[in-house]
Formats: C-alpha cells, sequence, structure tokens
C-alpha cells in the first residue's frame, strides 16, 4: 500500500491509496487549509487515480478531524493564484469519470466546501458544520460555490448561505440536501463504503455543472425582493450585494457563463478597498488577544487564574444580560441583589432570557441547566459570595455606592477572587482604593444586551495584577466575547471616544441640522443606528444623571454659569433641556423623536421637537443654515477619530486596531471600513488633519476639534501606513 506525504508551510498533507476484496480502491487527500501544497497534491492525485486502472473510486477527507476550513487568508493578497488554482481543482474532481466522495468531519468552510461541491457525493459527520464565509472578508466565494450552491439547493436557501457567510450544521446540510448522508460513526469509513456502493453508477445527474437551477414559481419576484433586502442589510458594504449578483447570474446564465460572471465580481471585491478593510478587521480581531501594558505586563508572561464559580451584583438590566452570558458559558453563578423585591424582579428577568437563549440552542433548555441551584443560585446574602473565583458588580454608575460594596466585598471574598466593575466610565483606582487588595481589581465593561454584545472592555488600574488582567481575557474568550485590554481614564476607550461624536451631532443640531437629517447620514455611512436614535435606545435621563454628578447642569450648577458654556468651553443644553420637559426616549415614547408607545422601537421626526430646536436658536441668537451631510461625517467621525490619536499618544491603548476593535464590536462602527483608525488611515491623515483644523478655526471654543499633536507627527513625518504608526510615538509621551 503505497503512502506519499507533502508538507508546506502552511499544510501538511498525506494520500494513501487504499484496496479492499473487491479490488475497489480510494484515494485519500488532505484538503486542510486550501494552499498551493493542497492544490498541487490535490490535483496530482486525482490523475493519478484517474490513470491507474486499480482505483474505481475516489475519497476526498481531512486531516485532523478538519475536512478544510478554506483558503488561507494571507494568501488574499495573490488572488490570481487562488481564485485561477482552486476552480479549476473543483471542475477537476467533477469531471472525474470515477466516483468522488467527499467525507466531511469538523468543518468545510470557504474552498474547502467548494471542494466538496466538486465531488459526486457529500457525507458528513452529525457535528460537522459547512459554509461560506467569504462574504465575511469582503469577497465572494469564487472557486464556483456560487454557481454550484444554487443548482445543488436552491436559491433561496444558496443566497442566504452566500450573502450571510454563516455556518450551518450537518442536520441542516441534509435537510437542505447539500450532503447526501450523516453519520455518527467514522465519517471515512462510511464514505468508503458509500464509494463502493456507487461504483458503476451514471455520474452525470451527480455533476452539479449540469444541473438545472431549481425553479421558483415567482423567480423574477423572489430575486427582485432579495435584492432589496440584501443591500438594506449590507448596509454599504459591498460584498453581500456583489454576492447576490453572483448567484443571481446563476439563476440566468448557463454554468460557464456564471463562473466568468463569478471571476468578474470576485476581482471587483479584491480590489476593492473593503476587502482589504474587512481583513484588516479579522486580523486586529486576533492581534488584541495579545495584550501588553506600558508596565511590561503581558500575555506571553501572564496567566490567568481559574474561574471555577462566579458571582454577580445587581441584576439591572446589564447585571441580567452578565449572568445569563456566564450561564450559557457553563459557569455556576450566585446572583445577588441588595432586597428581596428587587431580587425576585432580577430573578423573573433573568429567568426569561434564558427560556428564551435555551429556545434558540440546539437541544432546548436541559443544554443550559439554569434550574439547578447549584448552577444558579439568587440571594440578597453577601456570605455566599465567600467561595467564588470571581464577582462582577453591576450596579448603576455612582462612585459611592461602588465603593461601598467594594469595601465589603474585600472583607468577604477569599484572598484570590477576582473583583470587577461593570463601569463605563469611572475611575478603576478609585474603586479599588475602598479595597485591601487592588491588585485583584479591574473593570470589566460589558456592552447592553450583555448576553448579545461581543465587546468586552478589560480596564487595569495602576496596581491591576498581570495575572488578574490574564484571567478577565480569559473570562471573554469562555463568554465567547472579544476582550480588550485598555488603560484606565474617563470613558476609557470607547466611551472617551464617543463623548466628541455625540457632542458634534447635538452641536449640529444647535446650528441648523435635525436628528433624523444627522441620524441619516451616520445610518448611511454604516452605522447600525444614529447618534439621536442610540440617545433614545439608552434613555437620555442616563446622561442627564452622569451630567448632574458631574455638576454640569441641575442644581449644583453655580448661579450665572451661561447656558451654551462650560468651563470656558461650548457645552449644549438640548439634552438636559429634554429631560427636564420629560422627554427621555423610548422608554416614555418621547425624547428626540416620538414612538408609537412607552417602550416603543419605532422612531418617527416630533413636529414638537422640530418647533423647539428652533425657539431654541431664537432664543440664543443663532442663525439656522443648511448644513450637508459631508459636514455631518466630518465633524462626528473626525473629531471622534482625534481623540483616538489622544488615547493612542496617552498609552490607554497599545494600537490603533484596539480601538478599531472596539469600535466595530461595540459600537457599531460599520466592519466593512476596518473601523475608525483603518477609515483614517484609507481616508488619508493629511485630510482628516485639514478637516479638523478648518473645523476647530471655525469653532475655537470647542478643545476636541483641536487636532492631536499625535496625528499631526503622523502627518510631519509622511503619513506613515497604520501599521508603523506606534513606532512614531516616544515612549515618554505615555502617562501610564
Amino acid at each position: 500500500m503505497p503512502r506519499f506525504t507533502l508538507t508546506g508551510s502552511h499544510t501538511s498533507l498525506s494520500l494513501d491509496l487504499f484496496a479492499d476484496l473487491h479490488k475497489v480502491k480510494a484515494l485519500l487527500a488532505s484538503a486542510e487549509p486550501v494552499s498551493g501544497a493542497v492544490l498541487q497534491a490535490l490535483e496530482d492525485g486525482l490523475k493519478k487515480a484517474g490513470a491507474d486502472s486499480s482505483v474505481k473510486a475516489v475519497m476526498i477527507c481531512g486531516e485532523n478531524g478538519k475536512f478544510s476550513a478554506g483558503a488561507d487568508i494571507r494568501g488574499f493578497s495573490a488572488p490570481k493564484k487562488r481564485g485561477g488554482a482552486l476552480g479549476p481543482i473543483v471542475s477537476l474532481i467533477e469531471s472525474s469519470e470515477k466516483p468522488v466522495v467527499a467525507a466531511i468531519e469538523g468543518v468545510a468552510l470557504g474552498g474547502g466546501l467548494e471542494v466538496a461541491l466538486g465531488c459526486h457525493y457529500r457525507i458528513a459527520h452529525a457535528k460537522a458544520r459547512m459554509g461560506l464565509p467569504e462574504v465575511t472578508l469582503g469577497l465572494l466565494p469564487g472557486a464556483e460555490g456560487t454557481q454550484r450552491l444554487p443548482r445543488l439547493i436552491g436559491v433561496p436557501a444558496a443566497l442566504d448561505m452566500i450573502t450571510t457567510g454563516k455556518h450551518i450544521p450537518a442536520t441542516e446540510a441534509l435537510k437542505l440536501g447539500l450532503v447526501d448522508e450523516i453519520v455518527e460513526e467514522n465519517t471515512i469509513e462510511a464514505a468508503i463504503r458509500l464509494a463502493n456502493k456507487v461504483i458503476g453508477q451514471p455520474l452525470g445527474p451527480r455533476r452539479l455543472s449540469l444541473k438545472p437551477v431549481p425553479k421558483l414559481p415567482n423567480m423574477e419576484a423572489f430575486l427582485r425582493d432579495a435584492a432589496v433586502r440584501v443591500k438594506r442589510q449590507a448596509r454599504g458594504c459591498l460584498a453581500p450585494e456583489l454576492c447576490f449578483q453572483a448567484v443571481r447570474a446563476a439563476t440566468e446564465l448557463p454554468f460557464a457563463e456564471g463562473l466568468r460572471r463569478e471571476r468578474e465580481l470576485f476581482q471587483v471585491l479584491l480590489s476593492s478597498g473593503q476587502a482589504r478593510a474587512l481583513q484588516y478587521a479579522f486580523f486586529a480581531e486576533r492581534a488584541v488577544h495579545r495584550w501588553a501594558t506600558p508596565t511590561g505586563a503581558s500575555w506571553s508572561s501572564a496567566a490567568p487564574q481559574p474561574v471555577r464559580r462566579a458571582a454577580v451584583i445587581g441584576l439591572g438590566t446589564m447585571g441580567r444580560g452578565i449572568v445569563t452570558s456566564l450561564v450559557k458559558a457553563n459557569i455556576p453563578v450566585v446572583a445577588l441583589e441588595q432586597d428581596l423585591e428587587y431580587l425576585n424582579k432580577g430573578r423573573k428577568a433573568v429567568m426569561l432570557l434564558l427560556e428564551r437563549e435555551a429556545m434558540k440552542m440546539e437541544g432546548g433548555a436541559q443544554t443550559l441547566d439554569f434550574h439547578n441551584p447549584a448552577r444558579l443560585q439568587f440571594t440578597v446574602d453577601f456570605d455566599l459570595l465567600r467561595d467564588v473565583d470571581l464577582v462582577i458588580e453591576a450596579v448603576f454608575e455612582n462612585m459611592a455606592l461602588k465603593k461601598e460594596i467594594f469595601h465589603k466585598l474585600s472583607k468577604i471574598c477569599k484572598p484570590g477572587a477576582l473583583l470587577c466593575t461593570n463601569t463605563s466610565a469611572l475611575n478603576i483606582d478609585e474603586i479599588a482604593s475602598a479595597t485591601s487588595r487592588p491588585q485583584q481589581v479591574i473593570g470589566t465593561h460589558f456592552f447592553s444586551p450583555a448576553h448579545v454584545m461581543r465587546l468586552l472592555e478589560i480596564i487595569y488600574g495602576r496596581h491591576t495584577s498581570p495575572s488578574a488582567i490574564a484571567t478577565a481575557m480569559q473570562l471573554a474568550k469562555t463568554l465567547k466575547k472579544v476582550g480588550v485590554v485598555v488603560g484606565n481614564c474617563f470613558g476609557f476607550v470607547g466611551n472617551r471616544m464617543m463623548f466628541p461624536y455625540v457632542e458634534q451631532a447635538v452641536f449640529l443640531l444647535e446650528e441648523g441640522s435635525r436628528p433624523e437629517a444627522v441620524d441619516q447620514a451616520l445610518e448611511d455611512f454604516g452605522f447600525k443606528i444614529g447618534p439621536f436614535r442610540m440617545s433614545d435606545l439608552a434613555g437620555l435621563d442616563v446622561g442627564w444623571r452622569s451630567r448632574q454628578g458631574q455638576g454640569l447642569t441641575g442644581p449644583s450648577l453655580p448661579a450665572g454659569t451661561p447656558a451654551r458654556q462650560r468651563h470656558g468651553q461650548r457645552y449644549s443644553p438640548l439634552p438636559d433641556l429634554l429631560c427636564e420637559h420629560g422627554r427621555f426616549g423610548q422608554k416614555n415614547a418621547k425624547g428626540w423623536y416620538q414612538y408609537e408607545k412607552a417602550g416603543g422601537r419605532t422612531a418617527t421626526p416630533d413636529p414638537w421637537l422640530h418647533n423647539f430646536l428652533s425657539q431654541y436658536r431664537d432664543t440664543h441668537g443663532i442663525k439656522t443654515r443648511f448644513i450637508d451631510q459631508e459636514e455631518i461625517l466630518e465633524r462626528c467621525l473626525f473629531s471622534l477619530i482625534n481623540e483616538g490619536f489622544a488615547v493612542l499618544a496617552e498609552g490607554i491603548a497599545s494600537g490603533p486596531e484596539h480601538l478599531d476593535v472596539i469600535y466595530v464590536n461595540g459600537y457599531g462602527w460599520p466592519k466593512h471600513t476596518g473601523g475608525p483608525m483603518f477609515y483614517a488611515s484609507t481616508v488619508g491623515l493629511p485630510r482628516v488633519l485639514a478637516k479638523l483644523q478648518k473645523y476647530s478655526e471655525a469653532h475655537p471654543d470647542v478643545p476636541r476639534l483641536r487636532p492631536n499633536a499625535f496625528l499631526k507627527k503622523l502627518v510631519a513625518v509622511g503619513n506613515p501606513p497604520i501599521k508603523e504608526w506606534m513606532s512614531y510615538l516616544s515612549q515618554q509621551s505615555a502617562k501610564l
């Protein structure tokens, strides 16, 4: 039984020839990942099998329990090689005169699934997952996948898979007809059995290129509606729309012409800036796992502590989501509230959330086991926190209350327990000062809804130990979240950069714009939700309370303070005035917009507000002017980016990719632009600087429009690529 082994930089490959008693042979080739070496070996193996009269059938499988996770993403910079190499191999597989069976284990993604689509038969392990995720990298399946998949499973299912990039389980693949059979046992043995069974059967009906696309009674109407839906969901991202066009080509053109169209569209995407931005975002998300602090602590030397049991204090909106996240991650939880009334209210809300999550999960409620008190316990007794490994405090943003809780935790929790605060802006060092173990205190800023949002901002204080940071990062991973380590300052990274963005949005209203115009401009740019709809969703009273606490408005504001100035800087009292008029947003059906009912979600422009803005401008002698979309975008986005440069210069974050990951995963920044800092690099830093200088001169009383010194320095040294930015930052300028 001859055996050959080939190795390459990203791949190891073995080809084995099998023979059974009937002189039937099957070829085993690994297809993980679809790199140049694998393609060459597949081609060689297929040709060898074709030429060997003793080989009666071919079987393709992967090594190490994975069929193929697709192409090596780093290889997309050499497009012609990838698009031009894999497609012909898929055609070669399909044109084989001997039956070819794919044995799918683990995952068959992207180019891996396209290889399987070239096979005449597909058999999958019950736990395998399949998908064409190229769209998430700004591309489309470029190796005949957009033409073969609709022929196999029909246009609606193929469009859904290709335009969303979602992974589907084997059970769903079987229902769709993507695979012929699923097995619980050894997939390779089952595939060999199937190969033996189909020898001699005609292969014409199994060749997808020869199959017509299954007709729909209303194909034109379906495609018309689908085009609108895909465009709406894409929010300016090109790849889903071009994926749609490629699938539509499969319904309108012969196979060979459809392939040409697929290749054309693939090249369009490849040369678009969006593909580069999405691939940058993909790698940035992996880069933030390698955290470091200015003091020299880093991921490479810090070991996390095990978290066998956790506690959450406070069962408001955030606390409920955090409890749900922990239960979903199979971490036993103690949920604590201040009194029985709040506890019972919180318990009901948590149970409802968990019931919903259980319904979404395969296997139903049993998989979460949340009715078991050993997994989830509700209490008002702090003593039950004595043996937990980690506590997350999630009470509302009040420093005195948080310090009181941390003082108590310091006395009750075991010495090694990690004490986390879910705060969106408060000083971690001040909270830690209430304890006898500041090295165990860390900020864990969850985003609402906490059981859905992927971002976890992890904030270290002056005394936080490297092990505490590593533990929080490990927790993020366990919760299937993206943890980003940042330094301690007001608002940390995300909210600090958001302040100037929201500030500019409100100033634009003062000067003549309307909430719907500002929101529309930013949503057209690709944000999921504009600043005013976001404010109504979060509740205007939240920011109002914070500003009252800071002495910017309310009873503590000194008499005689100018309405539109604080500490010598421009200030807009508009959000405060709305709250004084009892307008808190969605919760009471009126804020920057009006809503159909309290808790309603449909924002409608409000004539009352338009009239109110007009009166406000008259009162303060502001001349209304028309503000175009370009100014809205530049003032909101560039002020946010400018703050990002300040964050980098102060050493609050290790690099621009950290800021981009935070904004893409926590603030709805459009992923196809890479994130705010990557977007700035594509616009060109000289342009960002010039626009900030222009607006700063027009509004000299707005410090956040003044270009940051680090941005100026980068422009002065010639606008270097984003990966080189941090090398121009002198270590002395970092405050931490």
